[in-house]
């Protein structure tokens, strides 16, 4: 057989092709054209950035009073609760302190006897200068005593009024807010002294502020610390999810929009979320050294605006450890959005 024959033939078996086939070549033609399709519309629905990442606030934990660490209760990594104890400084000097608070302020209390004492006393010497001063004012006149005579009793007794004065105020009063005298006020500053050494000796027990897990520790038992210094740092369980999109990204954008956010750490599960919030600033007017566009070399430059999204399922921490840092990509379903509102 020639050579054109065998083409000729080739050509014919072609042609004769069954029609079934090509109903399913056309078939999975058109499967591909329509799956190719949904995932455009799908993608189109939703906007995402690769620009994310798990963001917390830290809470670093410092002392209030200084003094030598005789005791660290934690490790890095720990986890501890809200008031629980971490560090202990050295209490002596400020129980000593608290002591001499306390026995000044209960002196004053005990002083309160030798105060009625001595405003009786007055009392008396101040009825007796008054006896006297009426006896010489009866004398002055029948011209028995010179006035140099009747003056010194006046004013012996004004000094026993003054006494007396000095006495009173050194007695508490029944009612301080209406009529405070000396003694009240002492009172209250040795009361205020006792309050800041009672303070300052239950400052020594360090307390973790919040719920977390401690991190970056610097302290040991021996160092000496001063009222700020870092100690460590205590990182929450509340955790959300910091989005830069480009502000092209925005337009149908709103708070409360459901987001699937996928972990890198975690590549095969979906997290679920919501927009929180939308900063009100981009990133770059929000910087340390904001731009300045007012210069003759401007370049327009999309700009990034943090979105805060927040996770709206509950995650077992033994199962997935998400930590602030990790990167994120979330999707915002916007179309879904749309269409709840719509139905409405």
């Amino acid at each position: 057989m020639s050579e054109e024959n065998k083409i000729e033939e080739e050509n014919n078996n072609k042609k004769k092709m069954p029609v079934k086939k090509r109903y399913i070549f056309g078939t999975i033609a058109l499967l591909g054209v329509l799956t190719a399709g949904y995932f455009i519309y799908d993608y189109l629905g939703y906007q995402t950035t690769d620009d994310a990442y798990v963001e917390t606030t830290t809470v670093s934990v410092s002392p209030k009073v200084s003094g030598q660490i005789v005791k660290v209760l934690v490790e890095d990594n720990q986890p501890v609760k809200a008031g629980q104890v971490v560090a202990v400084i050295d209490k002596i000097d400020y129980q000593v302190k608290l002591d001499q608070a306390t026995a000044a302020y209960e002196k004053a209390l005990l002083n309160q006897e030798n105060a009625h004492a001595n405003l009786n006393a007055a009392n008396s010497e101040i009825a007796l200068a008054k006896k006297d001063l009426e006896r010489y004012e009866n004398l002055y006149a029948a011209g028995a005593v010179s006035k140099q005579r009747l003056d010194q009793a006046r004013t012996n007794l004004e000094s026993k009024q003054a006494v007396q004065t000095s006495a009173d105020q050194s007695i508490f009063s029944k009612d301080p807010s209406r009529n405070a005298k000396v003694a009240d006020a002492d009172l209250n500053v040795l009361k205020a002294q006792k309050r800041a050494a009672e303070l300052a000796l239950e400052y020594t027990d360090i307390l973790a502020p919040i719920d977390g897990t401690v991190s970056n520790k610097k302290v040991e038992v021996g160092m000496m610390v001063q009222p700020g210094s870092p100690l460590f740092v205590i990182v929450p369980h509340n955790v959300w999810v910091v989005a830069n999109y480009k502000e092209t990204q925005l337009t149908h954008m709103k708070e409360g929009m459901d987001v699937d956010i996928k972990i890198d750490t975690y590549p095969d599960k979906v997290f679920k979320g919501k927009i929180d919030s939308i900063q009100r600033s981009s990133g770059a007017k929000a910087s340390l050294f904001p731009p300045e566009n007012a210069v003759g070399s401007f370049v327009k430059i999309v700009q990034r605006i943090p979105v805060k999204i927040v996770f709206t399922e509950e995650i077992d921490p033994s199962e997935y450890k998400i930590i602030p840092g990790m990167s994120v990509v979330p999707k915002v379903r916007i179309r879904d959005f749309e269409n709840k509102n719509k139905n409405k």
